[in-house]
């Protein structure tokens, strides 16, 4: 009975880091998509959500049957429930590539990004998809640490975002509001997929340790 249910553990963990890589693979290809005006690959990211939605749906089935039928208690408790958690946080990051896809679409064939921010849209794309793929190692093999570095990194994120904000907010704008508009939701779609992601690796970290890790202070 319990080498079942550790294979069922085992089974639910590789569930939840193909998910997980999947949300890195749709940051990765909508973020190409967004800054090449490609709209063929913009829905594919679109078309590929579906699948995100589909294991999603499939690692909470999964470990709610563990709930039900194994009556897990501490650490093999914390996983299944972070399990759940988790997939949420992955189904959502794979949302919000979808939400940086569609606005390749609504614009095409013009581009959603003027040159002078290219380069800070194509590292807020490095950074995040970075983000998730070093999430899944943490999901594969939790790390005490890991969240601490996604955290730092989350730093970087909102400073790219910030850092748009203060563009297309700046008197000197010479591409108008509907442009700025677009570009204010697009830079926090990366805002919030690296939060997510954050989120996730927090609750992973609490899965080895049983103390939820804290926000480390300015150093």
């Amino acid at each position: 009975m319990r080498e079942t249910f550790h294979s069922e553990l085992a089974a639910l963990r590789e569930l939840l880091a193909r998910m997980c890589e999947q949300a890195a693979t749709a940051m990765r290809h909508a973020s190409e998509a967004l800054l090449s005006a490609d709209l063929d690959a913009a829905k594919q990211v679109l078309a590929a959500d579906a699948e995100l939605d589909r294991m999603r749906d499939e690692c909470e089935d999964m470990a709610q049957q563990m709930l039900a039928l194994q009556a897990p208690v501490a650490t093999d408790l914390r996983v299944v429930l972070s399990a759940i958690y988790c997939a949420e946080k992955f189904e959502r990051m794979g949302d919000l590539a979808e939400h940086i896809a569609n606005a390749t679409c609504r614009v095409h064939p013009d581009p959603v990004v003027p040159d002078s921010l290219r380069e800070v849209f194509a590292r807020l794309g490095t950074v995040t998809t970075t983000m998730a793929t070093q999430l899944v190692s943490h999901v594969t093999e939790p790390r005490v640490g890991a969240f601490a570095e996604l955290n730092a990194t989350d730093h970087e994120v909102d400073d790219l975002h910030a850092e748009v904000l203060h563009t297309i907010t700046a008197p000197t704008w010479p591409h108008g509001v509907p442009t700025a508009t677009t570009l204010a939701l697009v830079a926090r779609f990366y805002e919030r997929y690296a939060d997510q992601a954050v989120s996730a690796a927090k609750r992973i970290e609490f899965v080895s340790t049983g103390q939820m890790p804290t926000h480390p202070g300015p150093s």
